[in-house]
């Protein structure tokens, strides 16, 4: 098994950006969802409620952000380390974590058409993992957990699913990984549970199948919404822990991976 491809998501709900080699960290990968788009009540703003943010255009550079997409300037925003305190939620259900409030000028607000801010995760160790977790896990402004790994014959299996229903296949992108694995037989990652895999020479630990909602329904492309793969996913990947796609990890330690990286169960 290797690494096919790696990608993160600077600001929660942004385009993805692709990577030849990643830098891990104790809370994901180094540059992955430090930022997130808040409303008036310090709660993030994901995809779940506006898929306009798929179509952010997000580099990081040097101290900050260059944000592009259609329709309007361009937004160049500094980490905004004197910036303004606040604890936000990554949802409302979700415990408070400190952050800084990004100077937008009022983009954001604009730009989705209601309140919204953006902020910065000053302190990448400052939000814990709540569930599966041992002392010292820390996750960015993911939904839960530092890493999300997919399989592409998992993906293949599925599309196959969705041609026999006269359906159009989808691509990878619909499921946000981080880290995607070839060489591996359909739905192995279902057993990888409760292991330790390591990628090139980092090991994390497989802690959860990872439960999917209506982002995937979203082209990541266009923004334009669908109803598939999540009904093929609650028709035939109904398990009991949600309709499944993705495997979560949390690191062990910290490295450097690069695409073509072999992937091993190590327990």
């Amino acid at each position: 098994m290797r690494i096919a491809s790696l990608h993160t998501y600077p600001v929660k709900g942004s385009h993805r950006n692709d990577h030849d080699e990643a830098v891990v960290e104790r809370q994901g990968l180094a540059g992955d969802r430090r930022w997130i788009v808040v409303d008036a009540d310090g709660v993030g703003i994901t995809q779940r409620e506006t898929a306009l943010l798929s179509q952010l255009d997000v580099t990081v550079v040097d101290g900050g952000l260059m944000i592009r997409t259609a329709g309007m300037p361009d937004l160049p925003v500094a980490e905004p380390a004197d910036g303004a305190k606040q604890f936000v939620r990554v949802f409302a259900s979700k415990p408070p974590v400190p952050a800084r409030v990004a100077a937008d000028d009022g983009w954001f607000a604009r730009f989705l058409g209601r309140e919204a801010r953006l902020v910065w995760q000053e302190d990448p160790a400052g939000r814990p993992v709540v569930n599966n977790a041992q002392e010292g896990d820390r996750v960015s402004m993911a939904d839960a957990y530092p890493l999300l790994i997919t399989n592409e014959a998992s993906l293949s299996a599925l599309n196959d699913w969705l041609v026999e229903d006269g359906e159009e296949p989808v691509p990878m992108t619909r499921f946000r990984p981080n880290v995607v694995i070839r060489g591996a037989e359909a739905w192995a990652e279902d057993e990888w549970r409760g292991r330790v895999v390591r990628l090139g020479d980092v090991r994390l630990r497989a802690v959860k199948r990872c439960a999917r909602c209506l982002v995937t329904t979203i082209d990541q492309e266009t923004g334009e919404k669908g109803r598939q793969p999540l009904r093929m996913l609650g028709k035939r990947r109904n398990l009991p822990d949600g309709l499944i796609f993705g495997l979560n990890l949390t690191p062990e330690g910290t490295g450097t991976i690069h695409v073509g990286d072999d992937v091993t169960l190590v327990s």
